[in-house]
């Protein structure tokens, strides 16, 4: 069967696809990507905020429409969406075939063959279920990087997120697995691993009985082939001294953390039922650039939080201002049914949280560009991803830079170079977000 697979919303879920596409080829599959040719197609969804919502079931009933004109044998749909609204799909959209839920993903080669033989199939594992597949990911990043989730589901239960109840419980993977995966990836070519989880930073706890990042990242450090680690989704209030001297130490792991804070006002960060205070935010971040002098810290924020007042508004303007993140990004609260946030009062309007999210992008735009100029000559370390059309230049990333959601480096250079090498920099010139250099 040719199989077209849509992977929508976070990197934790990609993870997801790329287990399936794995379990899929081991069974003979093929993969396409022109919907005219896919026997099956299976999307996996997300519903994190209303637009990644929005764009799951538009991609759902395009496809039912699709499936209408007769050619396709089975539409599949598994991830965040499907686990929260598993009854609604199967009612309004009697094209679907198969609903799997978040800890289902493991049943997609059952599913097709149920589908096909003209059985409806729905499969919600327990939600706090791990699975655990042996077959090899189908890496679908392009070969040089790739993503390693550590961890599934979380315990802290913001007021204005819905994971919890759509992933469950946070629960670590097994060290054992995670190095077994790892070297997979490295026998494959991949060069930088990238650690996600709902949260990277309360790894092990719930199977070793403490924080066990440290210990995880001094293993991976180990593994041949591998050249950068780099962690995403760190809780401020769960960094270690422990972890920050593994980072210090281990020369593989990236200088760069992202820390999703959210809010700067202690009033706005209590009703949103963070962990942190504002004082503890600035200690922290002071304490990783004292130890750390050239870490790159990138955040996300909410704006326009129930009963965020101009005033709070401004107070995180100014923590953003004094802080000088490297990399941010600035989501516009989202209500989500079942969240408390959603039930709050003071919900602020649409035009109110636009504005204040442009305010926030501005003035993070001005801290970005300053911190492009600074980097000009320097010299750094360069993973290209790829060549730049008719022109002798090439684009990669320094270790500031996550892949899709950080800025490039424009490489000049005669020389032939592959995608995944790594290069030495001359940083020449500086374009808003992204760098221009020259191989030294």
């Amino acid at each position: 069967m040719n199989v077209l697979f849509i992977s929508l919303g976070c990197d934790k879920n990609l993870v997801d696809t790329e287990v399936m596409l794995g379990l899929l080829a081991s069974k003979g599959h093929q993969m396409t990507d022109d919907e005219t040719q896919a026997d099956v197609i299976v999307i996996n969804t997300c519903c994190f905020i209303h637009d990644a919502k929005e764009e799951s079931i538009q991609t759902i009933l395009e496809m039912a429409e699709y499936k209408k004109e007769g050619k396709l044998k089975a539409l599949i749909v598994t991830g965040c969406l499907a686990q929260r609204y598993k009854n609604e799909i199967v009612e309004e959209i009697p094209e679907v075939d198969a609903v799997l839920g978040t800890t289902s993903y493991d049943k997609v080669v059952e599913a097709i063959d149920e589908a096909l033989n003209g059985h409806v199939m729905v499969e919600m594992t327990d939600i706090d279920a791990l699975p655990i597949v042996e077959t090899k990911r189908l890496v679908t990043t392009g070969g040089h990087f790739a993503y390693l989730k550590i961890a599934e589901g979380c315990d802290k239960h913001c007021t204005y997120c819905i994971i919890p109840k759509i992933r469950g419980n946070f629960r670590s993977v097994p060290m054992e697995n995670l190095l077994k995966e790892a070297k997979e990836l490295a026998d494959q070519g991949v060069k930088e691993l990238i650690l996600v989880a709902q949260e990277t930073t309360l790894y092990g706890k719930d199977i070793y009985g403490e924080k066990s990042l440290h210990k995880l990242l001094k293993e991976l450090c180990k593994v041949p082939g591998i050249q950068w680690i780099r962690i995403l989704y760190c809780y401020p209030e769960e960094i270690t001294d422990e972890l920050i001297q593994v980072i210090k130490e281990e020369k593989k792991i990236c200088h760069y953390l992202d820390l999703p804070i959210q809010h700067a006002s202690n009033a706005i960060l209590k009703r949103m039922g963070r962990r942190t205070s504002k004082e503890q935010l600035v200690e922290i971040i002071e304490k990783l650039r004292r130890e750390i002098p050239d870490i790159s810290l990138r955040t996300t924020l909410i704006t326009g939080f129930p009963g965020e007042t101009e005033e709070q508004h401004e107070e995180l303007l100014d923590f953003v201002d004094e802080m000088e993140f490297d990399r941010l990004g600035v989501f516009t609260y989202s209500p989500e049914e079942d969240t408390p946030a959603a039930e709050m009062d003071g919900q602020i309007a649409e035009e109110v949280k636009e504005d204040r999210q442009a305010e926030l992008m501005e003035l993070q735009q001005d801290i970005a560009f300053d911190r492009a100029e600074d980097m000009i000559g320097r010299e750094v370390l360069v993973m290209i991803e790829g060549k730049v059309a008719d022109e002798n230049a090439y684009v990669g990333r320094t270790y500031k830079d996550a892949p899709n959601v950080d800025g490039l480096i424009f490489v000049n250079t005669d020389e032939e170079l592959m995608s995944g090498d790594f290069v030495k920099v001359k940083v020449t010139g500086a374009l808003e977000y992204d760098l221009i250099g020259e191989i030294v």
